[in-house]
């Protein structure tokens, strides 16, 4: 259970019945129940420290508590420390409760409950606080105990025995469920409450005097201390009535502080109890007063301190006399104080101060009353054993001198409380008496003293003729010496009973010792055998070395004899060698080229083996050496050159980033109609008049297509991108400002917030998302998330209050960070991870979930009827509650919960091992809200963290897809179709258990009949819990991407997006309207831009002279149509030539590596200094001819977007020595900027080419990658486009339908598809109209009121309603004694369209208050025959 401090006067959870809402009885009287059990709970919480503090040991927790009570152990405890003389541990049975946690309750455990009320009794408490022994054993009525124990602890610390219990109403927080439990128990027994507010009057009361005198003099003593004088207030305490003791008038101003202080609390805690469930009749005066008790607690209290203090002081000076003065004062309460050992108090009490003071490592250190009384102890038990000792030394030295062996034994066992053996008695006897004869001495003027050691340092003094014992030396007396001292008798019986005990065991050991002796000979004769043995062995080398000569002298003899033959036939051995060494090189040779034949593949695998191997060592050192040499280099510099392969890549990149955005952008609009068309056939379905617009709305599907083709075509020719200088500018101005913006998110991020959340959100959907291409590919992706990164950390820091504001709230940033990873590029990502298990659990047909207990009720009823036939006799219309008391309910309920475990869990395993198929952007994201939110509130715990990264994670971005899988596409459903409602309850179960689980919640309240899930949650939330920190280690962007400053200088084509022009002006208002909040500075690069661009340009300015006609009606509508026309615009830096001496560096290092690189590939060398040192040769300049000659031709095949500056192309055609000049002149321009230097050999830009053919590499991967993912979403697009398609000819069809049933049923009239009406014969209806008086339409309820008009006075205005020309349309005047006042155009479609938004009354001529249902079923009837 944890419980937590509240602040002082912080209301408890169910301190007090006010609320702001009114509650029933019945409300009211749970509420006191409520507040009975959480006032219980803290009385216990208060006993449970006091006792705890007592014991010094803790005791079980709050809510177990008065089942830990039930053993009286810890009662029993708690008697011997206020009454040790009555209660020892002997007395407690089972005080270690061994027998207790092994076998529970006892019989005998009732003894320690005796034993604790007796202990009660001998130091007076009244009984009328004492509970039963059944009360606590068989728990009948454990309040009663709590209570006579706060009673018992205000008696204490009126005793001064024990410190006051604390009072913790208000400051103590219990979850519900403990104070619903504790109600429970206490309606469970029946119980009657103690009043523990009025324990203090209680005790008073018991005193045997004058309850009023008494009252009055507690009362006199509480108003004196009110007023603050101390003079007053001591005058009261030594009032005989109020029958307090030890008052010390020198102590009056002490008094006055310590109770006015404790008057203080106890008013604090009062205040907390006044909007209590206590009536003002049931209230105590007690409850802010001091009590008899709590006054005489607290004036021992400061006796008790300045008796302290009066002991340390005396200790300090040294003089037994004065200490033994202050241990004795009354105020003090020390035991056994005995004044014979004065003396040896000041030594003990004055060691334990000085050794107090050295381990503290304060001089100041004083000993509290604990120590003291140990002090005391200590001394007390030193003194007795010193004595004891004393009289058995005396006794044995008399017995020595007798000559008396008999009491040796004896005293040795009962005096000094050793081990003796009686077979040794004359032994003992014999050692001690020696021993005493040698120490013996005639002196006559030895005294009868004899002096002993305490604990190796105190002395004490002891008389063997009167038997007396002190610790003070007796004035000119010498010891004895010639007697034994205790020391010395214990030490020589010692070695006496040590010396038997080990003749015993040698007795004991004969067999063994016989043994031991028989393995030592052995030894020995062992021994002599190898020394033997290694004498010999010590000989040997001479009887070697005689072998030896003898040897020798042989074998010289007949090499010498051999080496005469040889010489005599030197010739023919020669000839013999040189025949067999060439037979021997010939079959070696042939051998080897045989072999070479056998195995001429394995030789050409291994020789490409060793030149791969080569290879990539090679690149391992290119990609891993901090300085990759030069040699190196060169092997792998081709792979910079672009060959038409990459140009194809790079140009079908392109067009197919064109198309994804392009269909994203389609696709987005077809969703918003067909939302749109929802919405008109629902109403349709209400009002058939309005068939009209929904036909309109359909033509505008099926024309759409088509007119943005001509609407791009003709902007093309006409608008912005037309050949005109002015034009031209503009285009460029244009792509400069959206070029800054894509690159520098800080803008878009300010702007973001501060236009309001409803516009915001859809300038994220359209021009972000636009801006950025969708994150088409891997640079426009990188930028997004930076992006999201910035704004989520303005948001985070400028709104975020709390970090559960992320939960509770709905966070601009996430909300936009979602609604893109769930669209069209993570929506693919998100169908692959749920939609297998999503199929799973719809296409398992026998899987019915249902945790709804009134559901499963009424389904188990139905199916009762339809077996038997009749009627069931069970009510239909249940609560939960009585929905569970049916066992098959149940049942059912249990079988589902175990059904909902294991779908559940499938879906854990895939959410779980499909971590790394979830979007890089989730991750990321979840990883900067993490770090932002950890860096602005650093005190928030990692649980706290992981629960807002699962919020994320889990409940915005998959729970929705596992919830409706048909409106995320994870499912494919056909036009018209849907799930069942089985189905979508089965994964709105699912769903609800997991998002339990990713937010640790548990089910209670409503859900409590779900508590069997509570520990699978808690399982589930430690599983979800890894998941969400493995998703937060991911790279950063950088790193992922590869992306760094150089990225856009060597990218082979231009960033381009597609915008409306609708949206290039909107952005171009927002940016002008909030220029001074997102570019504060006066030189910001923004304001420049926007400076060039001027005022924000219409419509017509895009689309160029003539694209609409001036005189046509419909001007407006085609000019907002054509605003929805996107055009492409390739994003450049206007910065890149103006950013200075950097920028000029920059290009200057790019020039140079492609210098080099030109040079090294056709001239070798170690270093490049070499290398440009020297002269190239006439292969080496043709070989660089036909390199140039063929990037030249390759250059001409490049398309225009894709070719390098005409400054580049011309270095590159130089011949190879002017190159290498030039490459000279920029490195030396390079160091002196310090880029690069001459001491390292210009390893700096050897090291820049490195990195550009690793980037190089992996740029090509990153496209071919990208290639393939953007087929995919083009595919998974397409497949959209058909769905919305199909959905577009269901809705063709629908309505195709809707207008030849109207036709063939409404004879009045008809609607043709080119929206006008016409009459059966070709004849035009005439038009009718209606008229009512003001006061007929508001008996009908139409109108509600008109201003400035009494009720009385409608019947003077009249309004005429007559139909349009068009189906839909109304005009109606309004007139006042016949004169036409007013008249206003009506649409029957705004009407539907505000009964749809939920708007029950509209103003018509800004007067009259029209009620809008009424009105609608009015034109209905009248006009339409409904």
């Amino acid at each position: 259970m944890h419980h937590e401090e509240l602040a002082p006067l912080q209301r408890p959870r169910y301190g007090s019945i006010v609320d702001d809402e009114r509650l029933s009885a019945e409300e009211m009287d749970e509420r006191r129940r409520q507040n009975i059990a959480y006032e219980y709970l803290c009385h216990l919480e208060e006993a449970k420290r006091w006792m705890e503090v007592c014991l010094e040991e803790e005791l079980p927790a709050t809510t177990e508590l008065e089942e830990g009570l039930r053993n009286g152990v810890y009662l029993a405890k708690l008697a011997k420390f206020f009454a040790p003389n009555v209660v020892s541990d002997k007395k407690i049975y089972d005080v270690e409760q061994a027998r207790y946690k092994r076998s529970g309750l006892h019989f005998r455990h009732t003894d320690n409950t005796v034993q604790w009320l007796r202990a009660m009794e001998s130091i007076g408490l009244p009984k009328i606080f004492y509970p039963e022994t059944t009360d606590v054993y068989d728990r009948k009525n454990i309040p009663r105990m709590i209570y006579c124990i706060h009673a018992l602890s205000l008696y204490l610390f009126k005793l001064g025995l024990a410190p006051q219990i604390q009072d913790l109403l208000g400051k103590v927080d219990f979850t519900e469920e403990e104070i619903s439990n504790m109600r429970k128990e206490l309606e469970k027994y029946g119980i009657q409450m103690p009043s523990f507010s009025k324990i203090g009057g209680i005790l008073a009361s018991e005193l045997s005097v004058d309850e009023a005198a008494l009252h009055a003099a507690v009362i006199a003593i509480n108003e004196a201390i009110e007023k603050g004088i101390a003079e007053q207030t001591i005058v009261t305490l030594r009032n005989p009535n109020a029958m307090l003791l030890n008052v010390d008038e020198e102590l009056a101003q002490d008094y006055q502080n310590e109770l006015f202080e404790a008057k203080r609390r106890k008013e604090s805690n009062a205040r907390l109890k006044v909007n209590g469930a206590i009536s003002e009749e049931e209230r105590d005066v007690y409850e802010e007063l001091l009590t008899q008790a709590e006054i005489q607690g607290n004036i021992n209290k400061i006796n008790r301190i300045i008796a302290i203090g009066q002991i340390n002081e005396a200790i300090d000076q040294g003089n037994p006399e004065k200490t033994l003065e202050t241990l004795l004062l009354p105020t003090a309460k020390l035991q056994d104080v005995k004044p014979v050992n004065a003396r040896h108090y000041q030594d003990v009490l004055y060691h334990a101060k000085a050794q107090k003071r050295k381990e503290s490592q304060d001089e100041s250190a004083l000993l509290w009353l604990d120590e003291i009384q140990k002090g005391i102890n200590d001394g007390n038990n030193n003194i007795k054993e010193a004595a004891i000792l004393a009289v058995g030394t005396s006794v044995i030295n008399k017995s020595l001198e007798k000559g008396d062996s008999q009491p040796i034994l004896m005293i040795l066992q009962s005096k000094f409380g050793l081990r003796v053996i009686p077979e040794c008695a004359e032994n003992y006897f014999r050692n001690l008496s020696e021993a005493k004869n040698m120490k013996a001495r005639e002196d006559s003027n030895e005294s009868p003293w004899i002096k002993l050691v305490m604990k190796n340092m105190y002395d004490y003094y002891y008389n063997v003729e009167t038997e007396e014992g002190t610790c003070d030396a007796p004035e000119g007396v010498v010891p004895k010496t010639s007697w034994l001292t205790g020391e010395e008798i214990q030490s020589i019986v010692g070695q006496v009973t040590a010396d038997y005990n080990r003749e015993q065991l040698w007795l004991a050991n004969e067999n063994l010792i016989v043994q031991l002796q028989a393995r030592a000979r052995g030894f020995l004769v062992r021994k002599n055998y190898q020394e033997r043995k290694a004498y010999l062995q010590s000989q040997e080398p001479s009887a070697i070395k005689i072998q030896a000569f003898w040897k020798g002298y042989k074998q010289r003899k007949s090499y010498i004899d051999r080496l005469k033959v040889l010489q005599g036939n030197v010739a023919a051995i020669v000839k013999i060698q040189s025949w067999v060494k060439m037979w021997l090189a010939k079959r070696s040779y042939r051998k080897r080229l045989q072999y070479f034949k056998d195995h001429n593949d394995d030789i050409v695998k291994i020789q490409a083996f060793l030149r791969a191997n080569k290879a990539r060592e090679d690149y391992r050192t290119l990609i891993g050496a901090e300085n990759p040499p030069l040699t190196v280099l060169r092997k792998f510099a081709y792979l910079l050159d672009q060959s038409d392969l990459d140009f194809q890549e790079e140009l079908e990149v392109t067009r197919l980033r064109e198309e994804v955005v392009t269909k994203i952008r389609s696709n987005q609009q077809l969703e918003k109609d067909l939302n749109l068309m929802d919405i008109k056939i629902g109403l349709l379905v209400k009002n058939r008049i309005t068939l009209q617009d929904v036909v309109l709305h359909s033509k505008k599907l099926n024309k759409k297509s088509k007119s943005q083709l001509e609407e791009m075509v003709m902007v093309d020719k006409q608008g912005i991108k037309g050949l005109s200088k002015e034009r031209r500018r503009k285009l460029e101005a244009y792509q400069h400002l959206f070029y800054l913006l894509q690159t520098n998110p800080t803008y878009l991020a300010k702007l973001i917030f501060q236009m309001p959340q409803n516009k915001s959100t859809k300038f994220m959907d359209t021009v972000i998302f636009t801006l950025y291409n969708y994150a088409s590919n891997q640079r426009e992706e990188y930028l997004l998330l930076k992006l999201f990164k910035t704004a989520l950390g303005e948001e985070i820091n400028s709104k975020v209050d709390q970090i559960q504001d992320i939960v509770t709230g709905n966070p601009t940033v996430i909300k936009m960070v979602v609604s893109f990873n769930r669209g069209a590029r993570g929506q693919n990502t998100l169908r692959q991870l749920l939609a297998p298990v999503v199929k799973e659990i719809m296409e398992d047909k026998s899987l019915i979930i249902n945790t709804s207990p009134v559901d499963v009720y009424k389904s188990w009823v139905n199916q009762l009827e339809m077996q038997t036939g009749e009627a069931s006799k069970l009510p239909y219309d249940v609560t939960t509650e009585q929905a569970l008391t049916h066992t098959e309910v149940v049942n059912k309920l249990e079988s589902s919960i175990q059904s909902l475990r294991a779908v559940t869990d499938k879906v854990l395993t895939t959410i779980f091992s499909s971590l790394n198929m979830m979007p890089y952007g989730m991750r990321y994201i979840a990883k900067v809200l993490k770090s932002s939110l950890h860096e602005k509130f650093p005190d928030a715990t990692e649980d706290e963290l992981l629960k807002i990264v699962g919020n994320l994670l889990y409940y915005r971005y998959m729970n929705p897809a596992i919830v409706a899988p048909d409106g995320f596409d994870i499912i494919d459903i056909t036009a018209g179709g849907q799930i069942h409602p089985d189905q979508r309850r089965n994964l709105g179960c699912v769903a609800k258990v997991l998002q339990h689980a990713a937010s640790n919640k548990l089910f209670e309240g409503e859900s409590e009949h779900l508590s069997s899930m509570n520990t699978y949650l808690s399982q589930t939330y430690q599983k979800f819990r890894i998941f969400f920190q493995a998703a937060c280690d991911v790279p950063e962007p950088e790193e992922k991407f590869n992306i760094d400053e150089y990225s856009d200088m060597v990218t082979l084509s231009k960033p381009v997006i597609y915008i409306s022009i609708e949206e290039i002006i909107n952005t171009h208002s927002l940016l002008l309207e909030h220029q001074d909040a997102i570019a504060t500075e006066p030189n910001d690069l923004l304001n420049e831009l926007l400076e060039g661009l001027g005022p924000v340009p219409d419509v017509e300015s895009f689309l160029g002279e003539g694209a609409v006609d001036p005189n046509d009606p419909n001007r407006a509508s085609t000019l907002n149509q054509l605003a929805k026309t996107e055009i492409s615009l390739s994003l450049t830096s206007k910065y890149e030539l103006r950013e200075g001496e950097d920028q000029d560096l920059k290009s200057l290092m790019i020039k140079t590596k492609r210098l080099i690189v030109d040079v090294i590939r056709t001239q070798p060398g170690n270093t490049l200094l070499e290398i440009l040192e020297t002269p190239a040769t006439a292969q080496q300049e043709s070989e660089h001819l036909k390199l140039a000659e063929k990037r030249a031709i390759l250059d001409s095949k490049t398309p225009e977007k894709m070719k390098h500056s005409q400054s580049i192309f011309e270095d590159g055609q130089l011949p190879l020595e002017q190159k290498k000049r030039k490459i000279q002149r920029n490195l030396r321009t390079l160091e002196q900027a310090g880029l690069v230097s001459s001491a390292t050999k210009y390893q700096e830009i050897i090291n820049e080419i490195a990195k550009d053919i690793r980037n190089q590499r992996r740029y090509r991967h990153h496209r071919k990658a990208e290639l393939v993912k953007l087929q995919q979403t083009l595919n998974a697009l397409n497949s959209k486009t058909t769905f919305y398609e199909e959905q577009i000819n269901y809705y063709n069809t629908y309505i195709k339908t809707c207008l030849d049933n109207l036709t063939r049923k409404n004879s009045r009239r008809s609607i043709k598809v080119d929206g006008k009406e016409e009459v059966k014969g070709s004849k035009k209806l005439k038009q009718t109209s209606l008229k009512y008086t003001a006061a007929r339409l508001h008996e009908k309820g139409v109108i509600l009121e008109i201003e400035d008009l009494q009720t009385n006075q409608f019947k003077n205005v009249m309004f005429d309603i007559t139909p349009g020309e068009e189906v839909g349309d109304f005009e109606i005047k309004a007139k006042f004694l016949g004169v036409e006042m007013e008249k206003v155009q009506l649409h029957f479609q705004d009407l539907l369209q505000m009964q749809y938004e939920g708007v029950a009354v509209m103003k018509m001529f800004d007067k009259a208050k029209v009620n809008v249902n009424l009105l609608i079923f009015l034109l209905n009837k009248k006009f339409y025959g409904k």
